[in-house]
């Protein structure tokens, strides 16, 4: 018996010693390594403090553990991370872009103008005995895409507590479309277009303007290309094709990456023949559509030497992929400017710039304003980092809002080019990074947290993009080729690190322009 007794408690001592060793005591360091409510390096707001900001924000994405990778949304889980929840100053009057009573007086007039014009186009289409539906227009003041334009400010296009971003990307998937027609660009070329062009005008890619039943409007890019197909190892960029699925995931990545700097953009299936060709004022657009031998209904683009049915979109029967883009302000009341990028590629066949045969290239243009002083240059580093992601070789210009000066944040618009190629990383469309060595420090700080396990961004852009009407946005092997591409990123920043040293290449998020608008030192131009 006593023998009996004592292998007895042998055995729950071993099975509790083996119980604090392996389950109370990884708790106990989960717990020990969450990070606290009350941390010394916040403010009330959640604003960063006092100059520490690089020190603090280290301690933090070190410290940051999760209690389960397992379960539950990583997505989630990322913006609840204290990397994405350093605020910016509060935003002053001068630092939206729009203020409310101007932006509704001038939609108002436009809602009225447009009556006005609907009126007159079904009058004169009654008397070619074509019927245009006559869609009422919604307005609301609390629209979706009202929300959108009127939370642009000084640092992004949207707040990361904007809901009205998830309401803009499903109005767009559902909206009733109440008006078809060709964007201003493509309208430009009055359908005559230059054969001897190696640079094809931006009208030969087959985009329209939608506009939604409460006068939102959004730019449909057609589906062009199959997800398993890749571009063409011969084609130039400047002749590739433009994806829709591209749009989507560049909006995405975006997002993730926390530059916030690209408009919302959804997928949509869009009916062609009752969402474009029977609701359509354009008569030229009108023009343009036919059925194919298979009964499809079919449109091509404007430009006259591709008036032909081969380079022509066609639906199944009538359902058409696409991606829908949510317009910008109007240039009348959001002024924009266009910029050549510093890094412009050759489009010829045989040219080739500056950056591509000078190493010191960086040196040059740093003596140039506005890249002398100010964010400018690193912006655009941070630019090149979401076109090597992408694979868009294709960034000839950027655009920035003129009412917030030199120190306002790029615009990265027109990403149809990006996800091309898989299999091929363009290690070129880093040249602002390798030639410069320089990169924010929170843009480093959020790539390395990205090319973590728990956080990596091929399981990320996974889930983010599921959430989209459209199935499988970006196959397996362009989301793999992202976790390739940021370990590319990382080492070239490593690189430049151990040459020159972190405090040269590693830079404060906001540097204070020497000429132009009045900045905020300490916010954090993104």
């Amino acid at each position: 018996m006593r023998r009996d007794r004592l292998l007895v408690a042998v055995t729950l001592v071993t099975l509790l010693a083996a119980d604090i060793h392996f389950v109370l005591l990884p708790r106990l360091k989960s717990w020990y390594h969450l990070p606290r409510e009350s941390c010394a390096c916040r403010d009330a707001n959640g604003t960063m403090g006092n100059g520490g900001t690089s020190t603090e924000l280290w301690i933090l994405i070190q410290n940051s553990t999760l209690v389960s990778t397992e379960y539950g949304s990583k997505l989630d889980r990322l913006f609840r991370h204290p990397l994405y929840n350093v605020h910016p100053p509060e935003l002053g009057p001068d630092e939206l872009l729009l203020q409310h009573e101007e932006l509704m007086s001038y939609y108002k007039r436009k809602v009225s103008r447009w009556e006005i014009l609907k009126k007159y186009y079904i009058k004169v289409a009654a008397a070619s005995n074509i019927t245009i539906p006559d869609h009422p227009v919604i307005f609301d003041p609390e629209a979706s895409w009202l929300q959108f334009h009127l939370g642009i400010n000084r640092y992004a296009l949207y707040s990361r507590e904007d809901n009205s971003i998830d309401r803009l990307l499903q109005d767009m998937k559902t909206a009733t479309v109440i008006s078809a027609d060709y964007t201003q660009d493509e309208k430009a070329l009055k359908g005559s277009c230059d054969c001897s062009q190696v640079v094809k005008p931006s009208g030969l890619h087959l985009k329209l303007a939608l506009k939604l039943q409460d006068f939102g409007k959004a730019m449909f890019k057609p589906m062009r290309q199959e997800r398993h197909e890749e571009t063409p190892e011969n084609f130039f960029y400047f002749v590739d094709f433009q994806r829709h699925n591209a749009e989507i995931a560049a909006f995405h990545l975006d997002r993730i990456l926390d530059f916030r700097r690209v408009p919302p953009v959804s997928g949509r299936f869009v009916n062609v023949t009752g969402e474009i060709l029977y609701i359509t004022h354009n008569e030229e657009l009108r023009n343009v559509f036919f059925t194919s031998p298979a009964n499809n209904t079919c449109f091509f683009a404007k430009c006259l030497y591709v008036c032909k049915s081969e380079y022509a979109v066609c639906g199944h029967p009538d359902l058409l992929e696409g991606s829908m883009s949510a317009y910008l302000p109007g240039l009348s009341i959001a002024p924009r400017i266009s910029i050549p990028n510093p890094w412009i590629r050759s489009y010829s066949f045989t040219g080739r710039e500056e950056w591509e045969v000078n190493p010191l290239y960086c040196d040059t243009i740093k003596k140039r304003y506005p890249y002398s002083s100010g964010n400018r240059l690193l912006n655009i580093i941070d630019m090149a980092i979401f076109d090597f992601l992408t694979g868009n070789m294709d960034r000839h210009h950027y655009e920035l809002f003129t009412k917030f000066g030199d120190d306002g944040f790029l615009l990265h618009l027109d990403n149809a080019r990006g996800f091309g190629r898989h299999s091929h990383d363009e290690m070129s469309i880093l040249a602002p990074l390798t030639q410069c060595c320089m990169i924010k420090r929170s843009t480093l700080l959020r790539l390395e947290l990205l090319a973590r396990s728990e956080y990596r961004l091929s399981d990320i852009m996974r889930e983010s993009l599921s959430r989209d009407t459209l199935t499988q946005i970006l196959t397996e092997a362009h989301l793999q080729a992202l976790d390739r591409r940021l370990e590319q990123v990382l080492g070239t920043v490593g690189k430049c690190v151990k040459n020159l040293g972190e405090a040269q290449v590693v830079a404060t998020d906001f540097v204070e322009s020497t000429r132009g608008t009045t900045s905020h030192p300490g916010g954090n131009n993104r």
